[in-house]
């Protein structure tokens, strides 16, 4: 909502500053979102004469003038057809900002002759929207002085309005609100019936059944005769201007000032355009309206319509049609003032994606009450600005009752608010913001004025009190602290959060996505089920509960490739769903890696991701979570999603801890992203608990101070033999000494015969108490050919 300085001060005696004005707004609920002073942006502007404005040598329409600014005298080049000698002007020197452009004024050749200033228009320096020519100052203007010193101009204040406060959405219930606070006092609004010289020839009728009949409960309205629609006054085109309004015609500018200045909005009709009386009707199907914003609209049976016998005129509380509307040749005209029902009118803009000043006021209420005198406050203005002669006015339907009493205690105020106010403070108060106060007994009976629908119990008028009073007289307490537990992490809770860590440290990054993915998406993924279906979806396109992680974060590795980013590797946190009940999903830790896992370089090849480095980081990330890394077992199963032959999973006992592997071409295909991509899921509620012990901490690292040592064994197995079984049995071995196990070699050929391959592994001793002597070397590598053998069949390869 945005009003001048000025315009405020039509409805507000006061004397109050700029600042104290704005600091008010925002202590009393009206939140100050920007305060525009148009001199902050003047200053380097100057008062000109011009001396001689004589024909450009080398263009038909320029002037080329000589202007004094006290100090100098300059040579402008200036194309305004009112440019004469004589005027009086303002004028931008080199280095002056223009406000319209917010570059700097630089000198400039204009047909092979310099220009050394600017003269100015009202657009240039964004005070107006007229640029036909350039700003002509009073004869008596002094030359050479700053423009900010000759001219006053007017601060521009935009307030945020809460939904809530309706009636502020005029400047006189802004002004309102101020006077109740103690700002200064409001100004009466004198209401003078205009008399009507003779029945109005437009009729109007309400022809809504008996259950819409709340469309549109009141519609007042009058002809005008003998209107001229010229231009507005200066005053009224300036306060427009200074809101962001482009002045159109008076009539126009009346309608648009009312809904501004005291939150009524109303509409005009050419006469001479309608056939017939008026009539407020719910729209037919077929019908449709060309409204003022240039667009056609079809309509339904759920808009009210203002028609004639030719059809609809205008979307009652949201736009008027351009056929009825009124042009500078308009003679006659029909005002209307009416009510509309919020709620028709709210369903009726959002369904034509209509944005008006009227739309936005009457979903949220206007003032019941307002009707009859909006009415004749307006007709006088359009008698005064633009002549004629007035009708009687035409009245149908009735304004709704009041009936809002409400029983005020006054104990509660220092109860709720928490601050002690003086009884005559608070019936000051109350009346100062308009409603009507009645001693009932111990209590009163407040009857809330009829601006104020908001106002609908005792709490309601407690924080009026309180807004008013001051918020800031609020005593600032301590909340108490005995009692207070300290917040404490679930054990659920902290394996997230290092597993956060650990994921992190392996190089990937973290993603939040949508709970939410493509139906079609969760189906290649195991859901799209009708009971994970969205009934009211955020976006078409993610209607569905996803029942992995893993899509969305291969579309956002997809989105990235696309961008130039093609390497990636992301993770997330987060839940997945199986089904719509309570514990019917699970909190999943998911990652992908999408292209080359070892860029070019020239000491190594070129190598894609592969599902070794998914695998990896699901173990890297069971490790984070305290989870037992070492002692999961690898089985070649994993959903469908992944490839079938290079995917696996990881199990304690029969429990799949996580799934990790290659993406599915197919499903890559369907998604389209280009491969490889690798990814996978570790099921955080698989997890073990990490044990809790009431003991001594153990020391995070024990650092042996004798040199490891490491042997080398190739073994010979079936092929069927995972590699993993094999470590896992070598590792097994003495597991007192043996620190690590690596596989450094595979090989499948004649030299290892049919159906067998050679595994070579390299074993890691990390002795702790002693240097281990040979032969205690060889018993240990003597016991891990025995593990190996006995859980593999393996046997030395010679």
């Amino acid at each position: 909502m945005k009003f001048t300085l000025s315009w405020l001060k039509r409805h507000l005696d006061t004397t109050a500053g700029i600042e104290e004005i704005s600091r008010r707004l925002t202590m009393l609920g009206l939140e100050v979102e920007s305060l525009e002073d148009p001199a902050s942006r003047l200053g380097g502007f100057l008062t000109g004469h011009v001396l001689e404005a004589g024909k450009h040598p080398n263009a038909d329409r320029l002037h080329l003038c000589k202007v004094s600014i006290g100090r100098e005298v300059l040579q402008v080049v200036c194309g305004a057809p009112n440019a004469r000698a004589g005027l009086k002007v303002v004028v931008a020197t080199p280095g002056v900002v223009i406000p319209a452009t917010g570059e700097a004024l630089k000198k400039g050749n204009v047909r092979g002759v310099e220009s050394q200033a600017m003269m100015c228009s009202w657009r240039e320096l964004m005070l107006g929207e007229d640029h036909s020519g350039i700003i002509e100052l009073p004869a008596d203007t002094p030359v050479g002085e700053p423009l900010t010193k000759v001219m006053s101009f007017d601060p521009v204040i935009d307030v945020a309005i809460t939904p809530n406060r309706a009636d502020c959405l005029g400047v006189r219930g802004i002004a309102r609100d101020l006077a109740a606070a103690g700002v200064g006092k409001l100004k009466p609004l004198p209401v003078e019936p205009v008399k009507g010289v003779e029945p109005s020839p437009v009729g109007v009728s309400l022809s809504l059944p008996p259950d819409g009949a709340s469309a549109c409960p009141l519609f007042v309205g009058r002809t005008i005769r003998g209107v001229r629609n010229g231009e507005s006054p200066v005053w009224l085109k300036s306060w427009l201007t200074s809101v962001g309004l482009r002045p159109i015609s008076a009539l126009v500018d009346i309608t648009n000032y009312f809904t501004l200045d005291l939150d009524r909005p109303l509409h005009v009709f050419d006469v001479a355009k309608l056939k017939g009386d008026l009539e407020v009707r719910f729209a037919r199907p077929g019908e449709s309206l060309a409204a003022l914003n240039g667009k056609t609209y079809a309509l339904d049976d759920g808009m009210t319509v203002i028609a004639d016998s030719a059809g609809p005129l205008a979307l009652g509380g949201v736009m008027g049609g351009e056929p009825s509307g009124v042009t500078p040749q308009t003679t006659d005209v029909f005002l209307e003032v009416a009510l509309f029902d919020p709620m028709r009118t709210a369903a009726t803009g959002r369904r034509l994606a209509i944005e008006s000043d009227a739309r936005y006021r009457f979903e949220r209420g206007i003032d019941p009450a307002f009707v009859m005198d909006g009415m004749e406050l307006a007709t006088r203005m359009i008698l005064e600005l633009c002549g004629g002669e007035a009708s009687q006015p035409v009245i149908t339907g009735d304004r709704p009752s009041d009936g809002r009493s409400i029983s005020f205690r006054p104990h509660r105020v220092e109860q709720l608010g928490g601050v002690p106010v003086d009884e005559s403070r608070m019936l000051s108060v109350l009346e100062s913001l308009g409603c009507k106060v009645a001693r009932t007994g111990d209590s009163y009976a407040v009857l809330p004025p009829s601006w104020r629908a908001d106002l609908t119990g005792e709490h309601d008028l407690v924080e009026e009190i309180i807004r008013i009073v001051g918020y800031d007289s609020i005593p600032v307490v301590s909340m108490p602290r005995p009692g207070v537990v300290r917040p404490v992490l679930t054990a659920g809770q902290r394996q997230a959060g290092w597993v956060r860590r650990g994921l992190a440290a392996q190089g990937l990054v973290e993603t939040v996505t949508w709970s939410f993915q493509p139906g079609a998406v969760a189906e290649m993924f195991g859901g799209g089920r009708a009971d994970l279906r969205l009934a009211n979806p955020i976006a078409s396109d993610l209607d569905s509960l996803r029942p992995s992680v893993l899509p969305n974060l291969i579309l956002a590795a997809g989105r990235n490739a696309d961008r130039g980013l093609k390497d990636v590797a992301l993770f997330e946190v987060g839940p997945q769903f199986h089904g719509d009940q309570p514990g019917e999903q699970r909190l999943v830790a998911g990652g992908v890696r999408a292209g080359r896992a070892v860029g070019r370089h020239w000491a190594q090849p070129v190598r894609p991701v592969d599902l070794f480095d998914a695998k990896a980081d699901a173990l890297a990330a069971i490790a984070a979570a305290g989870g037992p890394a070492d002692g999961v077992q690898v089985v070649a199963e994993a959903p469908a999603w992944y490839h079938p032959g290079r995917s696996g999973s990881l199990r304690l006992g029969q429990k799949v801890l996580a799934v990790f592997g290659e993406m599915h071409p197919k499903v890559l295909a369907r998604l389209d992203i280009k491969g490889p991509v690798v990814g996978f899921e570790l099921y955080l509620d698989a997890l073990p608990q990490p044990k809790v012990r009431a003991t001594r901490a153990k020391p995070l690292l024990k650092v042996s101070p004798f040199q490891a040592i490491e042997r080398d064994f190739a073994f010979i197995v079936d092929h069927d033999v995972s590699a993993e079984a094999v470590m896992r049995a070598a590792k097994g071995a003495d597991k007192a000494l043996i620190s690590d196990v690596l596989l450094f070699d595979h090989y499948e050929g004649p030299h290892v015969g049919e159906g067998k391959k050679s595994l070579a592994i390299q074993v890691t001793l990390q002795p702790t108490e002693r240097t281990p002597t040979d032969a205690e070397i060889e018993a240990v590598a003597a016991k891990v050919v025995a593990a190996v053998g006995k859980v593999t069949g393996g046997v030395l390869r010679g």
